[in-house]
């Protein structure tokens, strides 16, 4: 007889919200507001992937094609996204039956959205929309001081970074219901954003 494992493994759908905005509109800022004044798990997408070991099978494959400045495939990205939030809750750090997923990064392509769908149940659909670059590229760009991220302090690389998210994400949100989705001015300061986030979207945060 098959033995019950130690941890069961979760098979409902997570209920989630999706974060869509460019580099720099603050999603990540937003995102921390709404875990901790709301008791929700925000998850990059970009923090799983920079925290996968070198050594270990999904990080050697990641970092095959993150060197070759090449995407992971869909599929995969998928497969390594659920296994790592099912050790979040295995590890009690995300409780599913009480905490919605606020996804910062994913999905990124209109497949990824298909396969989330496996996964997930979409409540609401955030987009921080900006109607001037510039701004952007400025943080964006005093962001990568910190960091110490010189890949972020070209203009023109930054820019074609802002059109491919435009293009790309207009892809993706096609994949869903206009209602799914609210827009919000994220030229705004962030507690401004944060404040209009809240009272259009409190009833489902």
């Amino acid at each position: 007889m098959e033995k019950e494992p130690l941890i069961p493994r979760y098979t409902h759908l997570f209920k989630a919200i999706l974060l869509f905005g460019p580099p720099g509109s603050g999603k990540g800022t937003l995102g921390k507001f709404l875990s901790s004044a709301g008791n929700h798990f925000h998850l990059s997408s970009g923090d799983i992937f920079r925290g996968l070991s070198p050594e270990s099978p999904a990080g050697k494959l990641y970092h095959s094609y993150a060197s070759q400045g090449l995407l992971l495939p869909d599929e995969i990205t998928l497969q390594i996204w659920h296994h790592f939030v099912h050790g979040l809750i295995a590890t009690n750090r995300y409780f599913p039956h009480q905490q919605l997923l606020l996804l910062d990064g994913i999905p990124r392509t209109q497949k990824q959205a298909e396969l989330l769908s496996q996964y997930v149940e979409i409540e609401r659909i955030i987009v921080l929309d900006v109607d001037d670059p510039d701004p952007l590229i400025k943080r964006i760009q005093r962001r990568a001081l910190i960091e110490k991220r010189m890949d972020d302090m070209d203009p023109k690389i930054l820019k074609t970074r802002l059109e491919i998210y435009r293009k790309e994400t207009a892809k993706v949100l096609n994949f869903y219901p206009d209602r799914m989705i609210s827009r919000f001015n994220a030229n705004q300061k962030p507690l401004e954003v944060l404040r209009d986030v809240l009272v259009s979207l409190c009833p489902v945060l």
